[in-house]
């Protein structure tokens, strides 16, 4: 695996008009974000793999400041994996060029985390611009759990770049809830919290692939999410098409968030 310290010097040792694949992360590397890096392998002749704690996606300075942090280990982690390359910019080498055009969401899509999280998406969405104009790789590989983030993503950069989006699966811990990075500031006891959250929340999607109707037990699912000790910010059934209310049994998606520990997660089933 070759180690890039700056874009500049990826562009110039690296042929982007080949079939590359770009996985982009902000390390505490797991298996969520293995199965990515499995799917660009796949997919593509060679893959980049990105480490970058964006602070502008941060509207919390604590959450920032805690978010798990172990460099050393991820690359381990990703040389066993046989990444091609590894890209750790700086800060300034992204953020150093204004854009012409600051970037805002529409007002349609300030819901669900860009209305609890003001600017993390346009955060999200500054970072992959830089990346995508500068690097232009074939696809980017995303995963499930960030569902808003992906459905944000592939329609800002559609007819924008030649890099198309790809959508991986959520992986889960014992088909329960997902991997993710913040998952390591829990122990054993308190990941027995979000398992039962999630068998509260797939109970209640099953529930209403078999009957619509049940969607007035929505109050009634928060309720029980509360019990289990967590701070629950959303919960909420979307079109997973494009984000509106109107569903059917075949089209939705549950999306949720909750704080506990202090520590914030999302999920959607």
């Amino acid at each position: 695996m070759i180690i890039f310290k700056s874009i500049n010097n990826l562009k110039k040792k690296v042929n982007f008009s080949k079939n590359i694949g770009f996985v982009p992360t902000m390390g505490a590397i797991h298996e969520g974000h293995l199965s990515l890096i499995n799917q660009s392998k796949k997919k593509c002749e060679k893959t980049v793999v990105s480490i970058f704690i964006n602070p502008k996606q941060f509207n919390n300075k604590l959450d920032f400041k805690n978010y798990p942090r172990n460099l050393n280990k991820d690359i381990k982690l990703l040389k066993k994996f046989r990444v091609d390359y590894l890209l750790l910019p700086k800060y300034d080498e992204l953020f150093r060029v204004k854009l012409k055009k600051k970037i805002r969401l529409k007002n349609k899509d300030r819901i669900l985390c860009a209305k609890y999280r003001p600017g993390h998406f346009e955060g999200v969405l500054h970072v992959i611009n830089q990346y995508l104009n500068l690097i232009q790789p074939k696809l980017i590989f995303l995963g499930e759990k960030d569902y808003q983030q992906y459905y944000l993503i592939s329609n800002f950069i559609k007819n924008k770049f030649n890099t198309k989006s790809y959508l991986c699966k959520t992986i889960r811990q014992n088909n329960l809830y997902a991997l993710s990075s913040r998952n390591k500031l829990l122990n054993n006891k308190d990941l027995h919290i979000l398992k039962s959250v999630s068998v509260i929340i797939k109970k209640f999607y099953s529930s209403l692939k078999k009957e619509k109707k049940n969607i007035k037990k929505l109050n009634h699912i928060k309720n029980l999410l509360e019990r289990t000790g967590v701070n629950l910010e959303y919960l909420e059934i979307r079109n997973k098409i494009n984000f509106s209310k109107k569903i059917s049994k075949k089209n939705f998606k549950i999306f949720v968030a909750y704080y506990f520990k202090k520590i914030r997660f999302i999920d959607n089933f």
